[in-house]
């Protein structure tokens, strides 16, 4: 995992061994889909894969509109440090 990628996950944690917490884990599958899109522009037949990456787009997608429900505050902190479109 590149330095930034790690970063935006340490700077979203809760606390420092922190990787169950909502932003934690948007943070995570963030980084996971841009690593497995980057893959995409190579490896354009890896059918396999597009599975997983479908499957991280709709595990955030679900955990974005979770946070949005319970928490706004810290949802709109997360949508601004990754640069989502939400």
């Amino acid at each position: 995992m590149e330095k930034s990628k790690k970063k935006t996950i340490e700077n979203l944690a809760i606390h420092k061994k922190d990787t169950g917490s909502s932003e934690a884990q948007i943070s995570f599958l963030t980084s996971k889909i841009s690593y497995l899109s980057e893959h995409f522009k190579k490896f354009k037949k890896d059918k396999h894969s597009s599975i997983g990456l479908v499957k991280a787009v709709n595990r955030r997608k679900r955990l974005l509109s979770y946070l949005k429900k319970n928490n706004l505050e810290s949802y709109k902190n997360v949508i601004n440090k990754l640069n989502l479109r939400k």
